[in-house]
């Protein structure tokens, strides 16, 4: 609501939706391991970040139905990897005692980035196979 009140002087249901849906996404992957303060900046930044997506994909022409990438999957992905910067620090102590003794934000995001780098090719895999048996079962027009 206030990046469209900023930017084009007014605020539409759609933005207002887009941006608290943008939040739940982003704090989804982090909602067991950051404070409340944590979660308020996550979604702010997420909202953002979404909302400079959804420019992106106007300004390329491609089709996102309902801005359905701009918003969950750049701030699943967002939210992933900015968790690591709100971590509450009972968990990092607790982590770098099963790391043997130390555990720092930068392997944190290591591990973060990894993972979604995991997800994007599981997704990607499997989507093209999917196709795949789509096009050789149905066809496609």
């Amino acid at each position: 609501m206030f990046i469209e009140w900023l930017k084009h002087r007014k605020a539409t249901s759609l933005g207002v939706a887009s941006g608290i849906l943008a939040g739940l996404v982003a704090i989804t992957p982090a909602a067991g391991v950051v404070k409340t303060d944590g979660a308020l900046v996550m979604g702010a930044l997420a909202s953002g970040i979404c909302y400079l997506a959804i420019t992106l994909k106007n300004r390329l022409a491609y089709d996102d139905s309902l801005d359905v990438f701009g918003i969950h999957g750049v701030a699943g992905i967002g939210g992933s990897l900015i968790l690591t910067f709100f971590i509450r620090s009972s968990w990092m102590e607790d982590a770098s005692a099963r790391a043997g003794g130390t555990w720092t934000i930068w392997q944190q995001l290591d591990v973060q980035a990894t993972a979604v780098m995991i997800a994007i090719v599981y997704a990607a895999l499997l989507s093209f196979l999917l196709l795949i048996v789509v096009n050789k079962t149905f066809g496609f027009a």
